[in-house]
């Protein structure tokens, strides 16, 4: 059974950073692309960024490009987002999220794992 745990996420003013760490147990990821996600109040759940584990390559939203890195600890089975010059449009829950087959590595709906979500909330 896979199983996403996601923390790191909190209250941070706006031009602040924070790390965002999801542990991942179950399977043996190296085939794997694992995703982040997040969803804001009132909106739709919305793609942030993934990374094929076995490759390490990275894809990025728009509105995260060059703010958020995406990476993984091979060794210890996590996933993190580093999330720099924060700002108030990126508050949302932030979800983990993993699957072994993908087409489109942005589309929610390809992912079969997800973890619970951590808020993050930026105060300007």
């Amino acid at each position: 059974q896979v199983q996403l745990v996601e923390s790191g996420g909190g209250l941070v003013q706006a031009g602040g950073s924070l790390r965002l760490s999801c542990a991942a147990s179950g399977r043996t990821f190296s085939s794997y692309t694992m995703g982040w996600f997040r969803q804001a109040p009132g909106k739709e759940r919305e793609f942030v960024a993934a990374i094929l584990w076995s490759r390490g390559s990275t894809y990025y939203a728009d509105s995260v490009k060059g703010r958020f890195t995406i990476s993984r600890d091979n060794t210890k089975n996590m996933v993190y987002l580093q999330m720099n010059s924060l700002n108030a449009e990126d508050t949302a829950v932030y979800y983990c999220a993993a699957t072994e087959t993908i087409g489109r590595y942005s589309n929610q709906y390809e992912y079969d794992y997800w973890g619970q979500g951590t808020q993050v909330t930026v105060s300007s």
